[in-house]
């Protein structure tokens, strides 16, 4: 009698739980269909659905925005500076108004654009800028491996540190789970400024999968910037013979866009341990002889209830006159983008989307099938990417604008990461970018078959793996 009783009182107590996080999910969650899907899969399935929810689940979107606008002189110092490099938006070939308004930020004048194609190039010229620097530098990745890169990476920390600069340096806690104590106590013991993970917000552990930091920054003394999708660890120099050649792509930023770059750093940090870092950091521009004008969008779910990450690329695709070519190494794009890509093909734009044929996580591979038919029914081109692993973010609108940065075409980088994407307003960088990709493209495959001609594994596993398309 005990035990039916003890059980009566557990399946209650599960229903309860599933109905008040079912009630929580319809009022937090950032979409119509992730609240209509947790809400059902809540009250349906809520043995499963509870410990999911509780990875999964967009419930501690309020809170943890809310404390990330504590950082309200970090905010104010944004809006202070870029006013003194705003560009005339006459000059420019596209309207800036809609990627100003997702920044918060105007597009700045005076900027240097370097392209750095895969991580040899990449590195060899971060490791020289930290070896240059005469005040400080700041270094986030959300990826860093004890390994031969990792371990290169720190030896340049300490030597810098050792020549009486500053240095601070962030990881994520659920990107770098595996890097061991002992390399972060190496530096620390350095006087290398490290978070603290007793004491650090957001994620401290790998179980807890939204709100990472996606973010990978190096700024040398507020004067030269880089960002970009290499990650440290050796597979992004191609050493890795499950993956092959790694094909990535970062770009070297000199100019205000620096600062722009750097407040968004000082703006984690704050987050992370409540110190500001404004008032020890060099908030004076140098301009750039080549003169691109750019913008640093940085974008979260710590953001305000506009959809940043997702904005950014619809601004972008809604920009277009004549072509749009993006590469990611995922795609689970959102409806309103998946729209804007059909839309803007159907006018007879050259859409392209360059992706890899490799695999690292299987569920957004094949969800990514799950889309195609019906892209390629509007005129989108998708192209497989087959000379090894590719993993580059950028995105090229016309020869107006080329994007290169952290961000995904797909949900979890729209909603759940932190990520930048460094935008150039400049026709000398789109064509640039325009190169690379054209080579890129020499390296693919154009996908005609449709999802019913694919293996059976695709054609059953992509709808199946779409489900859980909010979270991928």
């Amino acid at each position: 009698m005990l035990s039916i009783t003890l059980s009566t009182l557990m399946v209650l107590t599960t229903w309860i739980a599933a109905g008040f996080f079912a009630l929580s999910a319809a009022r937090t969650a950032r979409t119509p269909q992730g609240a209509m899907g947790w809400v059902v899969f809540l009250l349906s399935l809520p043995v499963i659905a509870l410990p999911a929810y509780m990875f999964f689940g967009h419930h501690r979107f309020k809170s943890y925005r809310d404390a990330r606008r504590q950082s309200a002189r970090t905010v104010q110092g944004i809006k202070d500076f870029s006013h003194n490099y705003a560009v005339n938006p006459e000059a420019l070939q596209v309207n800036p108004a809609p990627f100003e308004a997702v920044a918060g930020l105007p597009v700045c004048c005076g900027n240097g654009f370097e392209l750095l194609i895969n991580g040899k190039d990449a590195f060899s010229r971060i490791f020289n800028a930290i070896d240059a620097a005469e005040d400080y530098v700041l270094v986030q990745f959300y990826i860093v491996r004890d390994d031969g890169l990792g371990r290169r990476l720190r030896d340049h920390m300490l030597a810098a540190t050792e020549r009486g600069v500053a240095v601070w340096f962030i990881t994520d806690s659920v990107g770098s789970h595996s890097l061991p104590h002992s390399y972060s106590a190496r530096l620390q013991e350095a006087g290398i400024n490290l978070v603290d993970p007793r004491t650090r917000r957001g994620p401290k552990h790998r179980f807890l999968l939204n709100f990472r930091n996606h973010r990978k920054t190096v700024i040398i003394d507020g004067k030269v910037g880089f960002t970009g999708g290499l990650n440290v660890g050796d597979e992004y120099l191609g050493k890795d013979p499950s993956f092959g050649a790694w094909r990535d792509t970062n770009v070297r930023i000199t100019g205000p866009a620096v600062l722009q770059l750097q407040l968004s750093f000082a703006e984690d940090w704050h987050w992370l341990t409540e110190e500001h870092l404004l008032d020890l950091l060099d908030w004076t521009a140098q301009l750039s002889k080549q003169n691109f004008a750019a913008l640093i969008i940085a974008t979260g779910p710590g953001d305000s209830t506009t959809e940043t990450g997702s904005m950014m690329f619809f601004s972008a695709i809604s920009a277009a006159k004549e072509r749009i070519w993006i590469t990611s190494p995922y795609f689970v794009p959102d409806l309103d983008v998946l729209s804007a890509l059909k839309h803007a093909a159907l006018k007879g734009l050259d859409v392209r989307i360059l992706l890899p044929d490799n695999i690292d996580h299987y569920a957004p591979w094949l969800a990514a099938y799950s889309y195609f038919d019906d892209l390629r029914a509007a005129g989108v081109r998708i192209f497989r990417y087959n000379q090894g692993f590719m993993h580059q973010k950028v995105v090229l609108i016309d020869e107006s604008i080329a994007g290169i940065g952290t961000t995904n075409l797909d949900n979890r980088s729209f909603r759940l990461n932190f990520e930048t994407m460094a935008f150039f307003f400049d026709r000398n960088a789109a064509q640039q970018v325009s190169r690379m990709l054209e080579t890129d493209f020499t390296h693919a495959f154009e996908i005609i078959e449709g999802l019913d001609q694919q293996k059976l594994l695709i054609r059953l596993a992509a709808p199946v793996a779409r489900l859980f398309a909010p979270v991928l």
